[in-house]
């Protein structure tokens, strides 16, 4: 970074305009992470799928609000992947909303189940698949109970493992 800094402001003669630009490349380069993270955490999603026998498309291009469908016996379901993070021991989160980077700043936007259908998420070996009517702004997934014991309004990740959802979307009088 030192020597990019240097040669940064020897192409500009203004330090400011060095510091700018030094700023904008670590912007670029955190992004650059998270895009990898999030195409690795698409990958193993379309996997995971593919390893139960499941047909994925891809749509062409960067438009489409959700990253694959998937053919569920005939039933097509959207799929908009996200990439987890550790929230504590017990339990991980991931967002439910677009960011997109502008000029003029941060972007945010939530995902409507007239754009996808579910959320899927690769988390510690698997698959996770997540109505997007049961989503917010994140989603967060407990692994064990809670410490309080508290059992109201927690989500525990075992009931959204990928074969358990197919199966409720195979068979939704269940």
């Amino acid at each position: 970074m030192i020597i990019i800094m240097v040669l940064l402001r020897r192409l500009f003669s203004s330090a400011g305009r060095a510091r700018d630009l030094l700023n904008r490349f670590r912007t670029m380069s955190l992004l650059m992470e998270k895009k990898q993270k999030g195409n690795l955490v698409e990958l193993q999603c379309i996997t995971a799928f593919y390893e139960l026998g499941y047909q994925v498309s891809i749509p062409y291009g960067e438009n489409s609000r959700y990253d694959f469908v998937a053919d569920i016996d005939n039933r097509l379901i959207r799929v908009q992947v996200k990439a987890s993070h550790e929230v504590d021991e017990n339990s991980f989160r991931f967002s439910c909303q677009s960011v997109k980077s502008k000029r003029s700043g941060i972007s945010r936007r939530k995902y409507t189940k007239d754009e996808i259908d579910f959320f899927s998420t690769f988390y510690n070996g698997k698959c996770y698949l997540v109505p997007v009517e049961e989503c917010s702004i994140y989603k967060t997934l407990r692994t064990s109970e809670s410490k309080n014991n508290q059992m109201q309004n927690i989500n525990f990740a075992d009931s959204y493992e990928l074969e358990k959802q197919i199966d409720k979307i195979k068979n939704p009088e269940h």
